[in-house]
């Protein structure tokens, strides 16, 4: 083949072969390749680098009310272009989503072009499978890139230089049809399970989760509830009872997880360093500067199932007790041991012990002693443990895209959205809520089920219930967009600590630690900080801008010059 190939119409020119009869006969090329088991099976793996699957989504986290950045709060305004309305086309985000997708499918059309092939030398079965994983992969990425830009190019096949640049945008809803008809070829495709030598690859029950994921990004609830129903129906998965357990590096296969890619320090496959170093307290050699949000600390329910603000039982100076027991677990609760130290914030604790070597030392995680620590006084625990210390900070923790409780919380938001209220969606909600305290969900004395049957009070429940389920997991930005709460949410500030001395005179000095008051919580579970704020209790950070035009993102400005026929979304 002499054919460039050019990235679906983004013209990014992937220079395939010049002369194929320059590369040797044990190398596999588009001309030779395909014909074998083994042969597909090398293709395949090539959908799994991370790189297609992660990037930028590992980092949508960021730009959500979950978190803050100690750069951001110590420069206004540099919350970078996804919440500074500054957004467009040129920036990193916007053009790498683009185009990590647009190569993964390239690869997935590359094999559906060429796996006739292998047709009389492996068996039906096999090249179905193989097949599967190409639909599946390429579905999953014209998924996202529906969600994020809407209308967009569409490849089904390679395609010439030529042919690429009269590409325009085709409209979202003929995508999205050819997209479910990609997850029907997979789920119809794709194995139930494989050996444990192959979990990286995906199966039925992934490829009906995503399927049902997309379905629900995309409003089509009656869809997403029978992708997910028919997951839930596999049989095969289930909830691990430990929470905490589900996100550390050395749980790997678990019958939670339904679609990830494994990292592995053999194979240098590793969580980024910039992740490391920011999650760990600076009392363990890290920055401590990647941090829980105030807002996400206020989100999560008390043990009676009530929002902080109606809750007898919640204390704003001891704000981690009588709270659901995610709470503890995806922030490190204060005076608790957390990768060998105690965690104090509080700039009355000048000196924390060492659970190592059982003595009082200098508070790095005290801003009195360092004063770059953390600004909301709050570090993330979820997945977090002494072990990222070790291997010289390599962390082999799994990249998990979906696990069962989400297919779980998808049905039961779907079947919410079309007033299809039963039991059975009672059931999915709480068996995630109870998984959290520990108990079965018919176990109703022991935790706060949720027992509404209204259409808006459930809507609120499971809107609720995936912030506390999915914090740090990446998914709060798609969240808000897809709920348009986006601009109400992320149009404000970050709220953080005041200076130090400050802190110690006005809050500490005065049994007013942690906070001062207790925040509000509006009909959205949004947090209202603005008693603290005016009452000199707290102060405020990076200012967070987010306009409407951003639920899309700009098509790249790069791939615009290049091609004519693309079209830019409204307002950039």
């Amino acid at each position: 083949m002499k054919t460039k190939i050019f990235l679906a119409g983004i013209c990014l020119a992937m220079a395939s072969c010049e002369s194929m009869d320059l590369v040797p006969d044990y190398q596999g090329n588009t001309a030779s390749w395909y014909t074998s088991e083994t042969e597909l099976q090398l293709a395949a793996n090539e959908f799994y680098i991370l790189g297609y699957w992660q990037e930028p989504l590992n980092s949508s986290e960021q730009w959500s009310d979950n978190t803050t950045y100690r750069l951001q709060n110590r420069n206004p305004g540099s919350n970078g272009t996804i919440l500074d309305g500054t957004m467009n086309g040129q920036q990193w985000e916007v053009y790498s989503l683009w185009q990590q997708s647009y190569k993964l499918i390239a690869r997935c059309n590359t094999m559906l072009e060429n796996i006739h092939k292998a047709e009389g030398k492996v068996n039906a079965q096999v090249k179905n499978r193989y097949a599967g994983e190409a639909y599946f992969c390429r579905a999953c990425k014209y998924a996202d890139l529906l969600f994020f830009y809407g209308d967009i190019p569409y490849l089904e096949r390679t395609e010439t230089i030529s042919e690429a640049e009269s590409q325009g945008r085709m409209p979202k809803a003929e995508v999205k049809e050819k997209t479910y008809a990609d997850f029907d070829k997979a789920i119809e495709y794709l194995p139930v399970e494989y050996g444990l030598n192959q979990t990286i690859h995906a199966t039925r029950g992934a490829a009906m989760a995503m399927k049902a994921r997309f379905a629900l990004y995309m409003g089509d609830y009656d869809i997403a509830a029978q992708a997910a129903k028919a997951c839930m129906d596999l049989g095969i998965y289930s909830l691990e009872p430990d929470f905490a357990k589900l996100f550390k590096q050395s749980t790997k296969i678990n019958p939670e997880k339904v679609f990830v890619i494994p990292r592995s320090i053999e194979n240098n496959v590793i969580l980024d360093n910039w992740i490391v170093k920011n999650g760990l307290p600076r009392n363990a050699n890290g920055y401590g500067s990647y941090n829980p949000s105030w807002d996400l600390l206020a989100a999560y329910l008390c043990t009676d199932g009530l929002p902080i603000d109606e809750s007898p039982l919640f204390n704003p100076q001891k704000p981690f007790e009588n709270r659901d027991p995610r709470c503890a677990m995806t922030i490190v609760e204060f005076n608790t041991e957390h990768c060998g130290f105690e965690y104090d914030p509080s700039p009355a604790a000048k000196q924390v012990m060492n659970y190592t070597t059982g003595k009082m030392q200098s508070n790095n995680d005290s801003r009195i002693v360092n004063q770059y620590a953390s600004y909301t006084g709050l570090l993330w625990k979820k997945g977090i443990d002494a072990t990222w210390m070790e291997n010289g900070l390599k962390v082999e923790q799994d990249y998990i895209i979906m696990r069962y409780a989400d297919v779980l919380l998808i049905y039961a938001e779907a079947m919410i959205e079309q007033n299809k209220i039963d039991d059975s969606v009672l059931k999915a909600i709480n068996m995630v809520r109870s998984r959290a305290y520990g108990v079965s969900y018919n176990q109703t004395d022991a935790y706060p089920a949720v027992t509404a049957t209204s259409q808006a009070a459930l809507r609120k429940a499971v809107r609720i219930e995936r912030r506390m389920e999915f914090a740090m997991e990446n998914q709060r930005l798609q969240d808000l967009m897809r709920w348009k709460l986006a601009s109400k949410a992320l149009n404000g500030y970050n709220y953080i600590m005041l200076q130090p001395q400050d802190l110690l005179n006005d809050v500490v000095n005065k049994g007013l630690w942690f906070w001062a008051i207790t925040p509000q919580i509006d009909e959205d579970g949004l947090a209202d900080f603005s008693a603290l704020l005016n009452g000199g209790y707290c102060t405020t950070g990076a200012k967070r801008i987010f306009p409407d035009r951003e639920y899309l993102w700009p098509i790249p400005t790069h791939d615009m010059e290049l091609n004519p026929n693309l079209t830019n979304n409204e307002g950039y």
